[in-house]
């Protein structure tokens, strides 16, 4: 079984693919692990061809779980995937949980692939927004992928439907 998670910022992906992971055995992995490189602790973008390359390598596998936002450059994992889950969650709650995430970080509670700078605080919020603004987009492109979608506000509406 091949699983993509897409959703805006904060909205529960990590969350949910460790849920699904652990309970199906299957590895999952970050799309910001795809996008980013991080050699000697310097974080990179990777181009689209590196990027591809990692997606083709995850893809030699049978089974996989990929968790991310949308990117052009991973729009293949769509085609890829035996099932889509769009991460709907409310923008109360993502807004919350971005706030209280760049707390724990900041203290030391909680790691993550990049450092907890006020400035990505702010692009969080940027990131947030832009996806509300451009969600008619996203809801276009999953149209064509509804016989694989699951489109889920909360982790306790996927019970039974993978």
């Amino acid at each position: 079984m091949k699983i993509l998670i897409f959703g805006s910022v904060a909205s529960g992906k990590t969350t949910l693919a460790i849920k699904i992971s652990e309970e199906l055995s299957i590895i999952y992995y970050e799309g910001d692990c795809i996008a980013w490189g991080f050699p000697n602790e310097k974080r990179y973008k990777r181009s689209d061809q590196e990027q591809k390359e990692i997606i083709d390598k995850i893809d030699e596998n049978s089974s996989w779980i990929i968790e991310g936002t949308y990117r052009e450059s991973q729009k293949i994992l769509y085609d890829l995937a035996d099932k889509i889950i769009f991460l709907d969650t409310p923008l109360y709650i993502r807004i919350y949980r971005i706030i209280f995430r760049f707390i724990k970080q900041k203290i030391g509670y909680e790691k993550s692939n990049y450092k907890p700078t006020y400035d990505m605080l702010k692009h969080m919020f940027k990131w947030t927004n832009d996806f509300e603004r451009n969600r008619n987009f996203h809801k276009n492109r999953l149209i064509k992928y509804e016989k694989k979608l699951i489109w889920i506000k909360s982790p306790n509406q996927l019970k039974g439907k993978i």
